[in-house]
């Protein structure tokens, strides 16, 4: 097969799963799996659960980068890049025209926005359950989860979530170490170590250079540059946990107010692919279509420099059990982080009456008894919200 054909049936099956994968990172991982091992046995399961284990050990969104790293395998780095095109464009184009539309009304007192707003409580709350499953399993977990949760909320920055989970991590090392860990796979690439190093230099040096320069450039695109790397190279557990990361960034600082940040976020529930893409919405509003075409560059930037960095390393990484280790107590940390952001800003800024407490109920019924997806349970809550707005103000 050529280079060319190679290329084609990479994005059109990722164009594919751009605009069907409903249901969030989870679901996307299943998604993958019947599309890409079982119909187009593009990998195996071993191979694929391998992957899988180094996209959640990195930051940056897991499914997103389960997806660039099989177009990697199967087509070197521009199939990585094709890859995240079709899985990604989709769901950013939707996104920039609901900002776009929210910019021409100027006007946040509708009932179908509020709707929105809502439903982000209801599916953070199933976020944050079904991720407490798995990643805080034992009591020991579950404290680090509850402690990371009581710090995001008394140290609400950016730094201080780093703190956090940086401490988790050492944490992890200390009670952990001696857990056994499963063996790797080879995982055959186009690319070598020397890609990789030069690669994780790039990485290090953007996200260090960023900062520095932001205070000297100081134009909007630049800032969003900043700020989007930086959030895509920091942000452990997808995009449920980049939720307060992004919004202590954009709102404080003026670039939107945070009911226009939290009814994008509302609205990425409602389209397919990855909520990394609520940086196409914010974009928007920060500097019009070029402001949204850099924040998701650069807000996914960080997950190819990474792949790329460390595929051609993980057959060693995926063998040292501290690492592992040091996992365990990030991902516990991370759905503590989760925990504060569904109290602040999500919860907070959403419920402000009985009735907006009551649609999150209904919100988290539909989504967790009845299995409802996601996507329609926010048409559902928007079309309630529009009407309880028509009819109560």
């Amino acid at each position: 097969m050529t280079k060319k054909k190679i290329y084609q049936e990479i994005l059109q099956a990722s164009t594919k799963l751009g605009l069907t994968s409903f249901g969030g990172p989870t679901a996307h991982l299943g998604y993958f799996r019947e599309e890409y091992v079982e119909k187009r046995k593009w990998l195996d399961d071993k191979v694929y659960a391998d992957l899988v284990a180094l996209c959640q050990f990195l930051p940056g969104p897991a499914s997103s980068q389960v997806g660039i790293s099989i177009g990697m395998l199967r087509g070197g780095l521009i199939g990585g890049i094709l890859s995240w095109i079709g899985f990604t464009i989709p769901s950013v184009l939707l996104l920039m025209l609901f900002a776009w539309s929210i910019m021409q009304t100027g006007s946040f007192d509708s009932g179908w926005i509020q709707g929105l707003k809502i439903v982000a409580v209801a599916v953070v709350a199933q976020a944050l359950l079904g991720m407490s499953k798995s990643l805080t399993p034992d009591k020991p977990r579950i404290t680090v989860a509850v402690i990371a949760a009581s710090l995001a909320l008394l140290i609400p920055t950016a730094w201080g979530q780093i703190s956090i989970i940086l401490l988790a991590g050492l944490f992890g090392v200390f009670f952990y170490r001696k857990e056994a860990v499963p063996e790797a796979v080879d995982i055959p690439l186009s690319f070598g170590k020397k890609a990789g190093i030069l690669a994780w230099i790039l990485f290090f040096g953007l996200l260090v250079l960023l900062p520095v320069f932001r205070p000297i450039i100081q134009q909007t695109w630049f800032s969003i540059v900043d700020i989007f790397y930086r959030v895509g190279s920091i942000v452990f557990g997808g995009g449920h946990v980049v939720l307060p990361m992004l919004e202590r960034e954009v709102v404080p600082t003026g670039f939107l107010g945070e009911e226009a940040f939290l009814a994008g976020y509302g609205a990425a529930q409602a389209v397919p692919g990855p909520l990394f893409t609520l940086s196409g919405y914010l974009g928007q509003f920060m500097g019009g279509f070029s402001g949204a075409a850099i924040a998701v560059v650069a807000m996914f930037l960080p997950s190819f420099l990474l792949l790329v960095g460390t595929l051609p390393f993980w057959s060693i990484i995926r063998t040292k059990p501290r690492i592992q280790a040091a996992l365990k107590g990030v991902n516990a940390a991370v759905v503590g982080i989760l925990l504060a952001a569904l109290y602040d800003p999500v919860f907070t800024s959403a419920v402000t009456e009985m009735k907006d407490f009551v649609l999150v109920l209904v919100s988290f019924t539909l989504l967790v008894v009845y299995k409802m997806a996601p996507w329609l349970v926010v048409l559902v809550t928007a079309v309630i919200g529009a009407l309880q707005y028509a009819f109560w103000g």
